[in-house]
């Protein structure tokens, strides 16, 4: 099975919705890490799983949207706890639908929200 990863750094807002969610209530900063990790049993014709180049552009593109953003301002946290894990999934999706992947079977999205915490969403495509 092969892998590729590639990670990148943003900074976004938001505010925790939950009962009593002490300082987290309060908007607030994190400097995001976002790996996205694609698998795959069969490289291509060149002997890429996938061009690391078109999967740096794709989460750049996708990233954009939240960078200096307040995440609970968003459509797709309206009414929605913006948590980790739920931020994991939404950049994983809008990471699929922008992407051209033909070979990669398997696509995972961690977003470490500080040096020791992160979640994950993983989907087979």
């Amino acid at each position: 099975m092969y892998r590729v990863s590639v990670r990148q750094d943003i900074i976004a807002q938001h505010y925790l919705t939950v009962p009593d969610p002490g300082p987290e209530g309060e908007r607030h900063s994190h400097a995001f890490t976002v790996e996205v990790e694609l698998t795959g049993p069969e490289l291509d014709e060149y002997g890429y799983l996938v061009d690391i180049d078109d999967v740096k552009s794709t989460l750049d593109a996708t990233l954009a949207r939240y960078r200096d953003e307040t995440m609970n301002d968003l459509p797709e946290f309206e009414g929605k706890n913006p948590s980790v894990e739920r931020f994991a999934r939404v950049v994983c999706e809008r990471f699929v639908d922008a992407a051209a992947l033909t070979q990669p079977t398997h696509l995972s999205v961690r977003i470490w929200e500080d040096d020791v915490a992160s979640a994950t969403y993983e989907t087979d495509l």
